[in-house]
């Protein structure tokens, strides 16, 4: 037989035994991929693949390496034979003569020309060969790589050891996270790593800090993002304990931002600090079957001391029912939730109250919005679905409002608020108006309290116009509102600068408002508009106001209009806060509210406690006797027995009346009148 007949023979049974082994490498593709690589001596090749197909070692990795590399580079060694290249010389024969039956087929040639090149198709067996690697890819990739006893994968949450979820997490310098209860009892007995079978020592292990959102899941501290078994993630070393981020985070806020600072305890670390937990493009890691543990365990020496149950086996399943009870319990602590949010009304003794109550528990009830609901939601549905770092929330519940932000709407607080300015011409008392500028309001009363008006002077004053003051520098120029920056201006309402007295701020501009406020001497029409009014000068027993401004107004100045003789704004004295006020009522408004909702529980309203006969029923549901001003029929007979004597009773008793009624008579007829024509009867 020639060479080229023994080549042929042997790519045909070798192809026979590859097709057997499903690898999808055909004949004829071996043949062109040999003869597209100018081999002059086939021979030796097809001979060391004969030898592999009988002595069943691995051909496909052979044949692989010879199509990635070609025959001429290739140095694979099997039962002795070696793949020659066209340089090497062999004892063959008639390999120069047989040298022109051995080119390409034009239908070989159809077929080199689909494989490597820029053909828009893949063959079957090219889909379905294991060095396939695209994202649709038959059965058979990366087949070679699984191992036999099937691919487990630990969560990144579990314990390595006992194939758990970890309570107090710890790893290795590689990675490898341990529950330190159970790595600790396994070190004190091997005093190796339960993976990779080396030595390991208690001093080796680092403590590591995962962050968990309000759902108990593990998430990156950063991001907020929920950290599953295909997330990237990577722990910062800091001595004997680490901070784990996801990679990512890692990567954009300290990497390639060159702060090479922890962002939770901001500690300095190097790039050799990083710790990779988990990397889902490295799977193999977290393989089970590659475990040490494991190993032994399968191979009958393992002596049952090893803690948890780490039965490779049962990790999905124990996973499945973790999850499903932790599922199972954020569904009951948000249905405990709602009901104790709601008012479950209770059992009464009677059987009417049991029935209303049974029906209003089963009625779909409708929360009661609050108060203080502002009119915009709190934006955590919309956030929750632009983000995978936020909790998702479903519902459009609406933003509240705090008691500050209530009370400054306008037109919210209608009480009127009084304080005294306490001068050294005298007293002046002022009513302040919230219902119009409440901002200012609140801004004139919170410094007031807070001593910020005391010993202060009046550093303008001009006679028929104002007197200014409110400023702690004394020039004009400073002063700040309790929120430390300016507020708007509150133009809208009926009140105008049309008399004397009026209390308003003082501003540089449009919505500068701050501490500054002047006092009207006379009407400022030209005002209107301008400045905020908040108050007015009254008159009160014991204090004249109106005498106390008048002596402001006498006060002598300088041509800068300032006085020259003491004019101080001694302290500014808050007799009725009306914010305080309004939040007092508001208290005894739910407070009667609350009871009314109790009594309302109880059976009914407050009016409706008593029975049709007038008799009132006790808290418990039982009827009171002998209720004292009761309603109802009885009502008045008892009054009638309460008027009578002692001895009254004795000698008159109640005595029923009977009416007789005669028999009815039928009416009379009446007899008709005879004479004349009468009716034509007798015609």
């Amino acid at each position: 037989m020639s060479a080229q007949n023994k080549a042929e023979a042997a790519v045909s049974y070798a192809a026979l035994i590859l097709a057997d082994a499903q690898v999808g490498i055909t004949a004829e593709k071996l043949q062109t991929l040999l003869k597209a690589a100018n081999v002059d001596d086939v021979e030796p090749i097809w001979t060391t693949l004969f030898a592999k197909a009988l002595d069943g070692k691995d051909v496909k990795n052979l044949l692989i390496n010879i199509s990635a590399t070609g025959p001429a580079h290739s140095q694979e060694v099997a039962g002795g034979h070696q793949a020659l290249g066209p340089g090497d010389t062999a004892s063959t024969d008639n390999t120069q003569g047989d040298e022109k039956d051995t080119k390409p087929k034009d239908d070989e040639s159809d077929e080199e020309m689909g494989f490597g090149t820029d053909k828009l198709y893949i063959t079957h067996a090219e889909w379905s060969s294991e060095d396939q690697f695209s994202a649709s890819a038959g059965s058979n990739v990366r087949h070679a790589n699984v191992d036999a006893a099937g691919f487990k994968r630990l969560p990144f949450n579990f314990c390595a050891l006992s194939l758990q979820p970890f309570k107090q997490p710890v790893c290795t310098i590689n990675g490898t996270i341990f529950d330190y209860e159970n790595i600790l009892s396994w070190l004190k007995d091997k005093g190796t790593n339960p993976v990779d079978g080396q030595s390991l020592k208690t001093s080796d292990l680092i403590k590591l800090n995962f962050a968990k959102n309000d759902d108990g899941e593990v998430v990156d501290p950063v991001t907020y993002k929920v950290l599953t078994d295909n997330t990237h993630i990577t722990a910062i070393r800091h001595g004997d304990c680490a901070n784990a981020f996801a990679h990512d985070t890692i990567e954009r806020l300290n990497v390639k931002a060159k702060n090479w600072r922890d962002l939770v305890s901001d500690q300095e670390f190097s790039r050799k600090d990083l710790i990779t937990l988990q990397d889902p493009q490295n799977v193999a890691s977290r393989n089970l079957s590659t475990f040490s543990h494991i190993k032994e365990k399968d191979n009958g020496n393992s002596h049952g001391d090893r803690p948890g149950n780490s039965n490779p086996n049962t990790i999905d399943r124990s996973a499945k029912i973790i999850k499903a009870k932790e599922a199972i319990a954020r569904s009951r602590a948000e249905r405990e939730k709602a009901n104790s949010s709601q008012t479950r009304p209770t059992q009464q003794k009677s059987l009417v109250s049991r029935s209303i109550t049974s029906t209003l528990s089963l009625s779909p009830s409708t929360k009661k919005t609050p108060y203080n609901a502002a009119r915009h939601t709190t934006g955590q549905a919309a956030a929750s679905f632009t983000s995978t770092g936020l909790t998702p929330h479903t519902s459009g519940e609406r933003a509240l409002l705090s008691d500050e932000e209530y009370m400054l709407q306008p037109r919210r607080v209608k009480h009127k608020g009084y304080a005294t300015l306490r001068t050294t011409q005298g007293d002046l008392n002022v009513e302040l108006s919230p219902e119009f500028a409440p901002k200012a309001v609140w801004n004139f009363t919170r410094l007031a309290q807070q001593g910020y008006y005391r010993d202060l002077a009046f550093h303008r004053n001009i006679r028929n116009f104002m007197i200014q003051g409110g400023d702690p520098s004394g020039t004009g120029r400073g002063g700040e509102s309790v929120w430390g920056k300016t507020f708007a201006d509150e133009i809208e309402g009926p009140m105008t600068f049309a008399e004397r007295g009026v209390l308003a701020m003082a501003n540089k501009g449009k919505n500068t408002n701050s501490s500054q406020f002047f006092l009207t001497y006379r009407a400022a029409k030209h005002l209107d508009r301008k400045h905020t009014i908040f108050g007015k000068v009254i008159d009160s027993e014991g204090v004249k106001s109106g005498e106390t401004l008048k002596r402001l107004e006498g006060v002598e100045t300088d041509d800068k209009d300032r006085p020259v003789e003491e004019c101080i704004l001694k302290d500014v004295m808050v007799f009725v806060d009306p914010f305080e006020e309004f939040l007092k009522e508001r208290s005894e408004k739910e407070k009667e509210e609350m009871r009314l909702e109790e009594v309302r529980r109880q059976g009914g309203a407050e009016d409706e406690r008593t029975t049709w006969t007038g008799k009132r029923l006790r808290q418990d549901g039982t009827v009171q006797e002998g209720s004292e001003g009761g309603g109802g029929v009885g009502k008045y007979l008892q009054a009638a027995l309460a008027q009578r004597g002692p001895n009254d009773g004795d000698e008159e008793e109640i005595v029923e009346e009977i009416v007789e009624w005669d028999e009815p008579v039928e009416p009379v007829k009446k007899k008709s009148k005879t004479g004349g024509f009468g009716n034509f009867d007798g015609w």
